[in-house]
């Protein structure tokens, strides 16, 4: 069969079967009268083999390799191909999902797209001062998608960059305020406990309804420092949902002082500051509160206004324990000169 038939039965251009047969790999066995190639069926059926062999990936070396080493072993090409093939895919995937974040921008230019791609390299960055200065300048005339930010901020090990860009995502505007507070739903549902403090950490600092009702789902999140996160923000926001979760604070020392700063700023409202008293004397009184948290309980209500307060405090200074009587004491004093 002539290079022409080959070509055409094949799909291997006349050109790919003179370059197959000056790397040796396919060489027709025959010549005609007139100095043509004349390829055999064998000829042909190796030319298939190089086919399918390319089709896996395969190097035009790595598929001579393979034809003619009688020793050749494809395990571990195999298992060579399969690692290349994933690192293909992720490069192919990061690269799909820079694209789309550019697109998510909607830049106006080049200019844009240029400015943009700087961002997103600079939030990547493996400096962390790079990544603080992207997240900062993220909030400028060409901002960089809020898909990237959220990623950014639910990956970022450093504090200081984290605030920033925890800043960033609270300026990302209305446009781009539902679409944070959804990819964020979905970090304090993820498996990494990190991952779902920055998420809470994050929603904290939008300031927003929605945030606030997604504040006041994580109340009942499985991780506890969900939790707890969440109350101190809805505390700040005057969220009486938040009352048992911040007492519980007081009570095992977690965040002690910030939790009973939110209940003062929650007392703010009169028929609130009864409902956090009964809550505060209930723990008191309760069993299973050792000494130690007794007297946190105790100090919580020296900054709660009202005659509630007053009552269960000079109930306290007569308490069987000592410590918790003086403290009780003591505050009362404190709010009589004031």
């Amino acid at each position: 069969m002539l290079i022409g038939d080959v070509a055409r039965r094949s799909g291997v251009s006349a050109r790919m079967l003179r370059h197959y047969e000056s790397l040796g790999l396919v060489r027709p066995t025959g010549r005609t009268e007139a100095g043509y190639r004349e390829y055999s069926g064998e000829d042909i059926q190796r030319i298939l083999h190089v086919e399918i062999l390319r089709s896996l990936g395969l190097s035009l070396r790595e598929v001579g390799r393979a034809l003619d080493d009688p020793g050749f072993r494809p395990a571990g090409l195999v298992d060579d191909l399969v690692r290349r093939t994933r690192e293909r895919i992720a490069a192919e995937m990061e690269l799909l999902t820079r694209l789309r974040r550019i697109g998510a921008a909607e830049p106006a230019g080049w200019e844009d797209v240029l400015q943009i791609v700087a961002l997103l390299q600079g939030l990547g960055s493996d400096s962390a001062g790079k990544r603080q200065r992207a997240a900062l300048s993220s909030a400028g005339e060409v901002p960089v998608s809020v898909e990237a930010l959220v990623e950014a901020a639910l990956n970022e090990p450093d504090p200081n960059v984290a605030g920033a860009l925890r800043w960033a995502l609270a300026r990302s505007g209305e446009g781009g305020g539902d679409r944070a507070l959804a990819l964020l739903a979905e970090g304090l549902g993820s498996p990494a406990a990190e991952v779902r403090k920055r998420a809470v950490e994050a929603v904290a600092e939008l300031p927003n309804a929605e945030a606030t009702a997604l504040l006041t789902d994580a109340l009942t999140n499985a991780d506890l420092t969900v939790r707890r996160s969440a109350a101190l923000a809805l505390g700040a926001r005057e969220v009486a949902d938040a009352v048992p979760t911040l007492v519980d604070m007081i009570v095992e020392e977690a965040n002690d002082v910030d939790a009973a700063d939110a209940l003062s700023t929650l007392a703010s409202d009169p028929a609130l500051a009864e409902r956090i008293v009964a809550r505060l004397v209930d723990s008191l009184v309760g069993g299973g509160v050792d000494s130690p948290a007794r007297q946190r309980l105790t100090q919580a209500l020296a900054d709660i206004p009202g005659d509630a307060a007053s009552r269960a405090l000079a109930e306290l200074s007569y308490d069987a324990d000592r410590v918790v009587a003086l403290t009780a004491s003591y505050i009362l004093r404190l709010r009589d000169e004031r």
